[in-house]
């Protein structure tokens, strides 16, 4: 096994730890929930979630009787979802070029995806490809500039949360969904905002997450990340801890 390979199980891993505990946050269900509401899922159609990830989305759509498919580049990630949902549909597969026949969705989803994308429009090209007339398309994810994190450091917290905005590939992409939708030529375009507000423990990995990124670019010291993660301990610990993280939700049509 090469050095590669060991890093990329690694961060796959992290990754799915990472989204595990993410789809257990207070909201977090609601979330996917609405999300379906949007597609207009109902028994039957067919739904494409792309970027599935471990596959809770596939498989909760699937229970609804919904015929789900799940694609995510991630082998590794394709192979745990396999795992743990062994009756439905994953495939290792890209959002711009999806292995599907055009036309043959009735809905196209994709959870936290497009912030890592580095070509929104052609993706979108792609889900203009694979949907029906008058499918649907629901799109989630942060803005990655808008964590609001309460510190006794508000000038150092705005340069973690920046910094580690910009090692994302389109930190500012959700805000960006309407008009990215409307350009696209996707009709009825509809955006949401669900804001999290958390307070407890449970967000200190991805707070120290946040401060680590941005340490490793050199653009704070290990001082003073050191420093702001303990601060926001001590916040968790004294019940003091604030965090608000709005996610944005775009729905729209395909044209007829």
């Amino acid at each position: 096994m090469t050095r590669t390979t060991d890093t990329t199980h690694v961060s796959t891993d992290e990754l799915i730890t990472l989204l595990d505990a993410a789809e257990r946050l207070p909201g977090a269900g609601e979330l996917r929930v609405r999300s379906y509401g949007l597609l207009g899922a109902e028994p039957g159609t067919s739904v494409v979630d792309v970027g599935c990830g471990a596959g809770r989305a596939v498989a909760e759509l699937a229970e609804r009787g919904v015929k789900a498919a799940g694609v995510d580049t991630d082998a590794r990630m394709i192979n745990v979802a396999r795992r743990r949902w062994p009756e439905a549909d994953f495939r290792v597969a890209g959002a711009y070029e999806l292995p599907l026949a055009d036309a043959s969705m009735a809905g196209y989803r994709a959870d936290k995806v497009f912030h890592e994308l580095a070509e929104p429009e052609r993706a979108l090209a792609e889900a203009r490809r694979v949907l029906a007339p008058g499918g649907r398309i629901v799109l989630i994810g942060q803005d990655w500039d808008t964590f609001v994190i309460e510190s006794a450091d508000p000038a150092l917290t705005r340069t973690i949360v920046h910094v580690r905005a910009d090692l994302v590939a389109g930190p500012r992409v959700a805000r960006r969904y309407r008009n990215l939708l409307l350009d696209a030529g996707f009709e009825e375009v509809t955006v949401e905002v669900h804001t999290g507000v958390f307070t407890g423990s449970e967000m200190l990995p991805l707070l120290a997450g946040l401060a680590e990124r941005a340490c490793s670019t050199g653009a704070v010291t290990r001082r003073q990340a050191d420093g702001w993660i303990a601060e926001q301990r001590g916040r968790a610990d004294a019940d003091r801890l604030f965090l608000a993280l709005p996610m944005f939700v775009a729905a729209a049509t395909a044209p007829s």
